[in-house]
């Protein structure tokens, strides 16, 4: 008998922070230790992980739109998490939008859980949603699962997931400080959106200036409030404007528990960039000026940011680039599970920021906050969720290639660097040829 299934002996594997030859020991899908690079261990398996590339944790997507059931020809669970593994993602919690219908009660949640069942690839969390309908019922969604609760501050785009005003808003707050739940947070004021100049047709910088930062001053203005009354846990989803920054760090230096994520494409991309009527570049909030984009990675150095995500939102590629280049039309959201890790690595590479801050970005720190207590780390007791990424391989994204539903990417074409090798989801291989065996995970 074997004391061990798998040992992986890596010349480079992220432990404790830092990159460093080492033995990690498997069974039964967990890790059980981790040794010295040559230390003997009696398992069943062996694989060798050379220095060219480096064994991490998996990614934990902790914001992605799968869309099924409703709109699974968006996407569905079946295409997104085996993109997702392709990507390096071993986990991912689904937004209670744009399915239909939206999770927002527990019988929802069952459906979405049913039409989940036997397809993921990666393991699946779920949120529910707070809108006007589910308020003063969110705890009994809590106790059947979710992780905690989506609102918008303004239209989500969708007439079946309607956004709280400000009384509504309130109301969600303290329903939720009084169970202790976690509020996340769409961060723009309809106010302040239904002032803005409208979308003119191609041009771009007419786009962004129709979701002008000071939309998502004033909603996360409010949530820092909201949270200051109530003691409610919030977090800002897909922060864009990094002019908001001040704000979240003075919240966070008054111990308020609030916490922030950007996306890759807001650490990427700029509006420098983007030519008129390309609108699969369209998001809410949008992509800003590339000093935006720099001032958004000082807070993420800095900590004021805490996690990175995708925000993977597709659609048909008539929604997204049917619309003769007119923003105003087309749909919103960049699809983008499967080029998370790779892209925002390339830039931090660029920056000379390494690998463990990238790790810690969007792996432990979002399956800290989602309270996935056996995501996100290399060490004994954890899921063994590993990827074996190869840094310096460079990689040109090919939409007709990336295993998304829909063949329409705001990164295709992108010269990169970063190869995910292989994904190992609690020490086995994830392949297409196998039945999926990823797990419908529930908070507890």
């Amino acid at each position: 008998m074997h004391s061990a299934d798998l040992v992986i002996r890596a010349d480079c594997a992220l432990v404790e922070g830092a990159v460093r030859p080492a033995a990690i020991v498997v069974s039964d899908g967990r890790i059980t230790a981790v040794e010295a690079h040559d230390a003997p261990v009696d398992a069943a398996d062996e694989l060798r992980v050379g220095g060219d590339a480096i064994v991490l944790p998996g990614v934990v997507d902790t914001h992605v739109h799968v869309n099924e059931p409703g709109r699974t020809e968006w996407e569905g669970f079946a295409s997104a998490t085996a993109a997702a593994a392709a990507g390096g993602v071993t986990t991912l919690l689904d937004m209670p939008l744009n399915s239909i219908p939206p999770t927002i009660d527990p019988e929802a949640l069952a459906i979405k859980r049913d039409a989940a069942a036997g397809q993921a690839c990666v393991d699946v969390g779920f949120w529910g949603g707070a809108v006007p309908a589910s308020l003063g019922h969110l705890e009994e969604l809590w106790s059947a699962g979710v992780y905690g609760f989506k609102c918008f501050l303004a239209p989500s785009g969708v007439d079946e997931f309607p956004h709280l005003d400000r009384r509504g808003f309130d109301a969600a707050l303290d329903e939720i400080a009084g169970f202790g739940g976690l509020l996340i947070v769409h961060a723009e004021d309809a106010h302040v959106l239904d002032t803005a100049p409208a979308p003119n047709g191609a041009d771009y910088r007419a786009y962004v200036a129709s979701r002008p930062h000071e939309a998502e001053l004033a909603s996360i203005s409010a949530v820092i409030d909201g949270v200051r009354r109530t003691g409610a846990r919030a977090h800002i989803l897909h922060l864009s404007s990094a002019r908001a920054l001040p704000l979240i760090a003075a919240a966070k230096a008054e111990g308020l528990p609030l916490t922030v994520e950007t996306c890759p494409h807001y650490l990427t991309l700029d509006a420098e960039h983007i030519a008129d009527g390309a609108t699969q570049f369209k998001c809410a909030p949008p992509i800003r000026d590339e000093a935006n984009r720099d001032a958004l990675w000082r807070g993420l150095v800095d900590g004021v940011i805490d996690i990175v995500v995708s925000d993977h939102s597709p659609a048909t590629r008539e929604l997204k680039l049917g619309a003769d280049g007119d923003f105003g039309r087309a749909w919103g959201g960049i699809a983008g599970l499967q080029v998370g890790l790779t892209a925002v690595w390339s830039e931090a590479r660029h920056r000379g920021i390494g690998i463990e801050h990238v790790s810690r970005w969007m792996s432990t720190a979002p399956a800290a906050f989602a309270g996935l207590a056996t995501k996100g780390v290399i060490e004994p007791g954890r899921d063994a969720d590993l990827i074996v990424f190869a840094p310096d391989d460079p990689v040109t994204v090919d939409v007709a290639r990336l295993l998304h539903k829909n063949p329409v990417s705001a990164y295709d074409g992108a010269h990169l660097h970063g190869v995910v090798r292989r994904t190992l989801l609690r020490g086995a291989d994830i392949t297409r040829d196998d039945a999926p065996n990823g797990r419908l995970l529930a908070r507890t």
